[in-house]
């Protein structure tokens, strides 16, 4: 038996480190060659790693939260001799756009349908989870593209197995305390947090707005649509809004090269809209906002949302976000304070709508009401400028025929 010792490769974007994420093996085990063995992250991204050899596993270069530097040893395996193996070239994974409000993660985009099927392919945490339950994922049905196993699928198996997620009767009893290391998108993720909310100067404005006019303005598009047709929701119009007033204050659609000491301000508006998903909140990138109507606006933000609670985002639809905006949907309180998405300089956040009593031309009625609540890079954008922006966005949406008309 012969060593042959798989160094770390190249991940891209001038990687020169890349920190451990999660094993897929130990050693001792029996590897095939493209057989998954490590998922490595870099600032922006979660890639997997496949064996370039079929052998045994030796020796493995550190566990989860260790840094790696590109070109020193990751495994050793113990092969017959045969082959030398093959250059190994990671796989692209979707990059991480942190959201405004709460965190984000990112798991490896779906493998081409070329792939074989002796490959299992699916995500980090169905694979731990798989794990944990005992389950060879080799026998679960992927429903994903090429076959990609999904969150869904593995539930759907489990409960078929009667097995569901309730642990097993001979457990014992939980600790009243846990530690949970925090390591990969988690740790990129709290730093660049971190660095937001130190380096920024937040200005945070908060506005209500009056919807009663723009819901029933949705509810009559939605009743003109097909019986089979997508309906929309008030986002799109949101989004629309946000589009047409920084055509008057582009300093929002700008963002920050720290590095060159440049800010950068864009032309298109390449909106972030921050979606949960099970694998936690992800924000994938509708672009060329201003060339969209409020239909098709509306069709891409549901397009990319389904795709990255699905895993079949695609890499570069999980970056290049110029302006972001974040919605806690039904349980979105009456209040937020959204952190910067860097290196934009503006997150517009939507709370939820409800029916309350106002003052309108002197009588108490009942109207549609939702706040604003956005931040902004204070040292690029003066306050006076942030809320002008978000009054006119305001106006928009409280004459929601306005919305779609062009300047």
């Amino acid at each position: 038996m012969s060593e042959y010792i798989f160094k770390l490769p190249d991940l891209g974007e001038g990687t020169v480190e890349s920190e451990i994420g999660e094993w897929f093996i130990n050693v001792g085990d029996q590897v095939a060659e493209e057989d998954v063995v490590a998922t490595m992250m870099t600032d922006k991204a979660a890639v997997e790693l496949s064996s370039p050899v079929t052998g045994k596993v030796i020796s493995l270069a550190g566990v989860a939260g260790d840094v790696i530097a590109v070109g020193a040893p990751l495994v050793v395996f113990g092969t017959d001799g045969n082959g030398a193996g093959k250059e190994i070239k990671a796989a692209p994974a979707a990059e991480v756009n942190v959201p405004g409000v709460g965190a984000s993660a990112a798991k490896p985009a779906a493998v081409a349908a070329t792939e074989t099927r002796n490959k299992i392919v699916t995500s980090p945490a169905v694979r731990r989870k798989a794990r944990q339950a005992g389950i060879d994922l080799s026998q679960v049905p992927g429903s994903g593209a090429a076959g990609r196993i999904l969150g869904k699928d593995l539930e759907q198996y489990l409960q078929r197995q009667g097995r569901a997620d309730s642990p097993p009767a001979s457990a014992p009893a939980a600790s009243s305390t846990s530690e949970t290391k925090i390591i990969g998108l988690r740790r990129k993720i709290a730093e660049r947090m971190t660095a937001a909310n130190l380096e920024v100067p937040h200005f945070s404005y908060v506005e209500e707005v009056d919807i009663t006019e723009l819901e029933a303005l949705r509810k009559h598009l939605n009743g003109k649509k097909d019986d089979n047709a997508e309906r929309l929701t008030v986002l799109p119009f949101i989004a629309l809004a946000l589009v047409r007033a920084l055509e008057s204050f582009p300093q929002c659609n700008t963002t920050h090269d720290k590095e060159r000491n440049l800010l950068l301000r864009h032309e298109a508006v390449h909106l972030g809209v921050a979606t949960q998903t099970p694998d936690g909140l992800k924000v994938p990138v509708v672009r060329n906002c201003e060339r969209l109507s409020l239909d098709e606006l509306g069709a891409e933000i549901r397009r990319v949302s389904e795709a990255a609670r699905n895993n079949s985002i695609k890499r570069e639809e999980l970056s290049g976000s110029t302006i972001t905006i974040t919605s806690l949907g039904k349980i979105g309180g009456i209040v937020t304070t959204p952190i910067i998405n860097l290196p934009e300089v503006a997150i517009i956040g939507v709370n939820r709508a409800v029916e309350r009593p106002v003052v309108l031309d002197g009588q108490v009625a009942v109207r549609m009401m939702m706040n604003l609540s956005s931040s902004f890079d204070h040292r690029f954008v003066d306050g006076y400028d942030a809320a002008a922006m978000i009054q006119r966005v305001r106006e928009m949406l409280e004459h929601p025929a306005t919305i779609c008309l062009t300047a």
